[in-house]
């Protein structure tokens, strides 16, 4: 049996169902949800921390752009804004890669034929 955050998870668990919360663990450590399709109470909640998060990094990103365009802007300031903005950053970072693990997984066939059209296009 697996163990995600050491919790047990079924071996017939697929890694499709497990999604990446939005927040660590108490040790830091990446927390994981046994979820299928149709989600949950707390996965709604993770649907709200993730908008929250980006949303957070937009407005952050917006307050620190004048501070670090201005070649005047104090030393604590630049730091500052470069500290929060790493942070938005490692949220929007786990977003992308909590939402890209529950893509569904192209089919070969359809993506070996897209990629020979994009081959005759590119030699014509």
């Amino acid at each position: 049996m697996e163990h995600v955050n050491g919790t047990p998870v079924p071996a017939h668990t697929p890694a499709s169902e497990l999604r990446l919360l939005p927040w660590p663990s108490p040790e830091g450590k990446p927390c994981y949800l046994v979820t299928d399709r149709h989600g949950g109470r707390l996965s709604r909640l993770a649907d709200e921390l993730e908008a929250t998060q980006l949303a957070t990094g937009t407005d952050v990103l917006d307050l620190a752009r004048p501070v670090l365009e201005d070649p005047a802007s104090p030393y604590t300031e630049v730091r500052y804004a470069g500290i929060r903005l790493a942070e938005c950053l490692t949220d929007a970072l786990r977003v992308a890669e909590s939402r890209g693990s529950r893509l569904p997984v192209p089919d070969t066939e359809a993506t070996d034929d897209l990629e020979e059209a994009a081959e005759t296009a590119r030699g014509m």
